[in-house]
């Protein structure tokens, strides 16, 4: 059976009466080339134990199964489990978790399942959950690298350098934690249904340590987030608004005394700048 050919997808969705959920944001591939290069890139192979997130019908599954030492696939949809086992039958190595992600204790699924392996992620990942799941992933601080299939215009934001369109809060999070690299893009028309948008696919390989040091990193982000919060006000009008409890003055001279500009915005500083910014606040 090929999961990526059409008219086998409909006999095996028809087999099993399932239909399709839009608030899932289930679009299924048809396409075998992108199953393939994204498995390829994630890295997988048999040291490797794989998170899949929202395997669909299996065919990324499939071919991480074929690399790597242990799949673990985590499916909300419960429609989607008799599919599963049956595509899934002769992978020994794949295991379906009926489960949502976001109530998932990651690390803790890591420690249960991939010990000895190398912790990464690669999924497809359901388009309405894409910034709360790579939030998560990054936060719990269990994987060593993340390659995902995402809205074209996610995957931009997250390797977005400073002073870009795209560039915004999301990619200085993404950044702090990791080394971020688009890979390349999908056609809406390798997906059944096929989805309004076109897709990407991003690395995130995980940082040992942050780019740069800070005293607190919850100011930092604190300060990123009131940086970005109305984008096209003057960073002192912007940093004003996000922290109330200080004077226009105070910050006026943070800014200041990181030899920034006073009339420069969020959007043209980095994570050195925002670092040395917020070391300045928490100083107050």
């Amino acid at each position: 059976m090929d999961l990526c050919n059409m008219n086998d997808v409909k006999a095996l969705l028809g087999r099993h009466g399932f239909h399709f959920s839009k608030s899932l944001g289930q679009n299924f591939l048809i396409q075998s080339w992108v199953p393939q290069d994204i498995a390829a890139a994630s890295g997988a192979d048999k040291n490797t134990g794989v998170l899949e997130i929202g395997p669909g019908i299996g065919p990324l599954t499939r071919e991480l199964a074929r690399r790597a030492g242990k799949v673990v696939a985590l499916e909300l949809d419960k429609a989607l489990l008799p599919i599963l086992d049956e595509t899934l039958a002769e992978f020994p190595n794949a295991h379906v978790i009926s489960a949502d992600v976001t109530k998932t204790d990651c690390a803790a699924l890591v420690c249960e399942q991939f010990d000895g392996l190398r912790p990464i992620v690669c999924a497809n990942l359901p388009y309405n959950i894409t910034t709360l799941v790579i939030t998560q992933l990054l936060e719990c601080g269990a994987f060593q690298s993340i390659t995902i299939m995402i809205q074209k215009e996610v995957a931009k934001r997250i390797c977005a350098a400073p002073g870009t369109a795209d560039f915004g809060a999301f990619s200085l999070f993404c950044q702090y934690h990791a080394r971020c690299e688009y890979l390349f893009e999908v056609p809406k028309e390798c997906f059944l249904p096929a989805p309004k948008v076109t897709s990407a696919v991003v690395k995130l390989d995980i940082l040992d340590k942050p780019p740069v040091e800070v005293q607190d990193e919850a100011v930092l982000f604190r300060v990123i987030r009131a940086a970005f919060a109305q984008r096209r006000k003057t960073l002192i009008n912007a940093l004003s608004a996000g922290f109330s409890e200080l004077t226009k003055e105070q910050i006026n001279s943070c800014i200041s005394a990181c030899g920034l500009a006073p009339q420069v915005r969020g959007e043209k500083l980095g994570l050195a700048e925002f670092a040395r910014l917020a070391d300045a606040v928490n100083s107050l």
